[in-house]
């Protein structure tokens, strides 16, 4: 019998275990500029790496319509989308990361959004990524 190779790109997936919640799809950990940093056994690698770049997607539109909302530079803090057989939720999860959930219709929204909030906080130091730049030099 032949052990199941490992994937070292994926060495904090055991953060996302408390999302393993029933309805719950997938989760997946990523940077602001919609890279990949982790996701659940629901996912594959391939569709972890597409949803965290729609998902930055998203969450650029939900940037553009805050100012709708309290004005120009009003921060998102979560996004959710209700499909017919789902939610997409997204949230801060520290600097320069978002964790992302895909649900099944058949949730208990607020205790996915709970412990979304709750493993934001928890890790959100750890997790944080600073931004890109394309200048190295020190500002």
């Amino acid at each position: 019998m032949s052990m199941p190779i490992a994937d070292s790109t994926n060495r904090l997936a055991w953060l996302l275990d408390d999302l393993e919640l029933d309805g719950v799809r997938f989760s997946v950990l990523l940077s602001d500029d919609g890279l990949r940093v982790a996701h659940s056994p629901g996912i594959t690698r391939d569709e972890a790496e597409r949803f965290a770049a729609a998902a930055s997607g998203l969450r650029s539109l939900g940037k553009a319509l805050g100012e709708f909302c309290g004005g120009p530079g009003n921060p998102v803090r979560q996004n959710m989308t209700e499909y017919e057989d789902g939610m997409i939720l997204i949230t801060a999860a520290g600097a320069g990361t978002q964790l992302g959930v895909a649900t099944s219709s058949e949730v208990d929204l607020a205790l996915v959004a709970h412990r979304m909030n709750e493993l934001a906080a928890r890790v959100g130091r750890e997790l944080g990524t600073a931004p890109r730049r394309g200048d190295r030099s020190p500002s």
